[in-house]
């Protein structure tokens, strides 16, 4: 069932996940980097109205026409910006992104002290792994930080070790703000304790994305990295090919899994593993340290006082679910 809609409102509009935008959508001159057509906008919203959907514009960092605002504000919906990249260290997002319901950081130099909207952070690992501390002062002044990373793909098993001591670092501050009584949010470790299923990304199944040319896609980094590789049209119609392989419960290795806050990238699946519906090593290994750092994070959280007692995220001796599978 279709709930969300997400739409590109340029070809250079930011990316908020794994992917990156097509090179020459941000390109000075030339190339994909083009405004959504204004009828095209507005045929789109009219398709998100009449499925009854909720609309997530992505904006790019160059502002839009007046006109196009005005579209936009006609319809209820939620705003995806990039925190600007020429104000080193902002305490505030600048004029063009105030309005954001999402900021978006792709440089670290960027990244604001604090926010009164759920902040994203793309980043590589070896940047997060060497400035992941710069993050402690924003859990205490936004409401949610997310990370994604931009090279899950490379990952080796050094990183699995070097990731496992951040997050426990992370995890200690973490306590530390939940001691001094306040909330923070963290998708790698405080979602898990949070949620009781699979909360995952949902591209696909739920979400659905509308790109500047008119067609529609599983999601954003589709689009970037293959135009052709679309699902329908404003003209057409959805046509998505086996629609179940993006559902949860045709998802083999996910289905059994109880790393519930595993983002479980149907993009990243299809690009290292060549199947929608099963992810690779990299993203299971990923989750499942941030699934244990949870669960560490809870008990160490309960040494101060009763906190989610009706919680238990068990004890498990694999970071892979592949290896279970005979159990299965």
């Amino acid at each position: 069932m279709w709930l969300y809609l997400v739409i590109l409102l340029d070809d250079a509009s930011t990316s908020y996940c794994h992917y990156r935008p097509h090179p020459q959508s941000l390109s000075q001159s030339g190339g994909r980097k083009s405004l959504m057509p204004i009828d095209t906008l507005k045929n789109g919203i009219r398709f998100g109205m009449k499925e009854n959907l909720m609309i997530q514009f992505v904006y790019p960092e160059r502002p839009l026409p007046e006109e196009y605002n005005e579209v936009v504000e006609s319809i209820d919906h939620s705003k995806i910006k990039l925190v600007n990249a020429t104000t080193p260290n902002p305490s505030f997002p600048k004029e063009g992104s105030k309005d954001a319901d999402v900021l978006v950081v792709n440089e670290w130099d960027t990244l604001p002290q604090k926010a009164e909207v759920p902040i994203v952070i793309r980043t590589s690992k070896d940047d997060f792994f060497a400035r992941y501390k710069e993050i402690f002062t924003l859990l205490a002044n936004a409401p949610r930080v997310n990370i994604s990373f931009t090279d899950v793909e490379a990952f080796t098993e050094a990183d699995f070790e070097t990731y496992k001591n951040v997050l426990a670092e992370i995890g200690k501050e973490v306590e530390r703000l939940f001691v001094k009584g306040k909330t923070p949010q963290l998708n790698l470790l405080t979602d898990r304790m949070m949620l009781t299923q699979m909360n995952n990304c949902g591209a696909g199944d739920t979400t659905i994305t509308l790109a500047p040319n008119g067609k529609f896609y599983v999601c954003p980094a589709f689009y970037y990295e293959d135009e052709k590789d679309c699902i329908g049209d404003l003209e057409h119609g959805l046509d998505v090919k086996n629609k179940q392989l993006y559902k949860l419960e045709y998802a083999p290795i996910c289905r059994h899994c109880d790393a519930y806050q595993c983002h479980r990238c149907i993009w990243l699946n299809r690009k290292l593993t060549l199947e929608v519906n099963t992810p690779s090593r990299e993203q299971c290994v990923i989750a499942h340290l941030e699934r244990n750092a949870s669960r560490e994070l809870l008990a160490n959280i309960r040494k101060h006082g009763t906190f989610m007692p009706d919680t238990e995220i068990k004890e498990i001796d694999y970071l892979d679910p592949f290896d279970k599978r005979e159990e299965w």
